[in-house]
């Protein structure tokens, strides 16, 4: 089995230490659990005898998730918002992502089994199926609601956590320039659009709300943060409390400039 495009060895190893399974590493990195196991042994990582059965994890979903803040939680809830979904016809929640990494670290996170939706002609992007009545009340008291795309508030998240709240809003649906200078969270809520510009506005960032219409004509918000300065200011607040919990492209991305900079620094000084 060839290696997906993309991977080094220092994904695979922070994958392993985050705790996924082989079997589960498998599917993401192209390379059977041995050529995953010689990259382990390669880099002198210590083995996790348990990692190495392979079998995923099988259990319950952890209904009270949503009921306690955590940097973990916070960035789930950043995920679902933005590009998850809460059906109105049964107790279900989905999480749509290319990166089938991204799904698996959260069914970990919900402690749930790791199933998903039936792929059809029209259903291309694996999604992950979580069903809890418990969930979906809970989601309701922080204003996340079924068909509420167009007016779910911006929750009240702690500022402890709201670190990782913005990384999984990023993770879920923003745009970041290949070359690091702008980046982008697109939204059909106005009030969240508003939210979320108040939050890097706090931070000091540059940033700013943009509208166009969509091809039905519904309004599109854009929440930007534009600027060499401003993109590794942002970079170094939202990956602060990781554990992994993060798209690697993107954090690439925003965080080349902060490269650049550290780089320079270095060479001012030696």
């Amino acid at each position: 089995m060839p290696r997906k495009r993309g991977i080094t060895d220092e994904m695979i190893i922070e994958m392993y230490k985050s705790g996924m399974t082989y079997q589960e590493m498998e599917t993401v990195v192209g390379l059977t659990s041995v050529a995953i196991l010689n990259v382990i042994h390669k880099h002198k990582v210590p083995i996790n005898r348990k990692q190495y059965s392979g079998r995923p994890r099988k259990n319950k979903v952890n209904e009270h998730f949503f009921k306690v803040w955590s940097h973990e939680m916070a960035w789930v809830l950043g995920m679902l918002i933005t590009d998850g979904h809460v059906n109105k016809k049964s107790h279900s929640i989905n999480f749509s992502q290319k990166d089938e990494r991204i799904l698996q670290l959260i069914a970990k996170y919900l402690e749930a089994d790791y199933v998903l939706a039936t792929f059809g002609k029209t259903k291309k992007t694996p999604t992950l199926i979580i069903n809890s009545k418990i969930m979906k009340e809970d989601l309701a008291i922080l204003g996340i609601t079924p068909n509420k795309s167009l007016t779910f508030p911006f929750p009240k998240v702690p500022d402890k956590y709201l670190s990782s709240f913005i990384r999984g809003v990023i993770d879920g649906d923003g745009w970041v320039q290949n070359k690091g200078y702008v980046m982008n969270v697109t939204t059909a809520s106005v009030d969240f659009a508003k939210g979320l510009l108040a939050v890097f506005k706090s931070w000091n960032l540059r940033t700013e709300i943009t509208t166009e219409y969509s091809r039905k004509g519904s309004i599109i918000y854009r929440v930007w943060v534009k600027g060499k300065d401003d993109l590794p200011k942002l970079a170094k607040i939202i990956y602060e409390h990781v554990a992994g919990n993060y798209n690697y492209l993107k954090k690439e991305r925003l965080t080349q400039r902060l490269k650049d900079k550290e780089t320079i620094y270095y060479v001012e000084i030696s």
